[in-house]
């Protein structure tokens, strides 16, 4: 278990928000396919909230039942992937990368590791970009910039009732 004071997270829109009390149970990282196609992404980072720790804060996830055990939460707005549930369980797993300080949650294990991409191993040898951003850039995406930011806020959008 990673101990956790409270923690809160939520979808690129701010649609959908969330509070975690207490601990996050096994932090990992997801390679299966189902993971895969649920986040677009090569993997998908998990860990477990109790049930009776976890509160939506504002709106309501969507739901996909990718398999007759399991049903995937998003933001039906921005379709940000949330939470993986098992019905009827006492825990529901929320997508590390939610998180409103996802560095605080660090995976201890690797799952579903036969559809690991080959390459993996490779990344860190990859050429960096350089950082070509100007600062007119930067502050033209900041003004302009929809997502919603990493803490928990009265209203959302600016102006908007939550």
């Amino acid at each position: 278990m990673t101990q956790a004071a409270a923690m809160s997270g939520g979808c690129q829109c701010g649609a959908v928000r969330y509070r975690i009390a207490g601990e996050l149970g096994y932090p990992h990282v997801c390679h299966c396919r189902m993971c895969q196609r649920a986040s677009g992404n090569y993997f998908m980072p998990l860990a477990a909230a109790a049930l009776s720790g976890f509160t939506l804060t504002r709106g309501e996830s969507s739901w996909f039942k990718s398999s007759d055990l399991v049903r995937r939460g998003f933001c039906g707005t921005c379709g940000t992937p949330l939470f993986y549930d098992i019905p009827r369980s006492e825990f529901i797993n929320i997508t590390l990368g939610s998180l409103d300080d996802p560095e605080a949650v660090r995976p201890v294990a690797q799952s579903n590791t036969g559809r690991k991409m080959s390459w993996f191993h490779q990344i860190d040898g990859l050429p960096i970009e350089a950082d070509d951003e100007t600062p007119d850039r930067e502050n033209a995406i900041a003004a302009s910039n929809h997502q919603h930011p990493d803490h928990d806020t009265a209203t959302w959008p600016s102006g908007a009732r939550s």
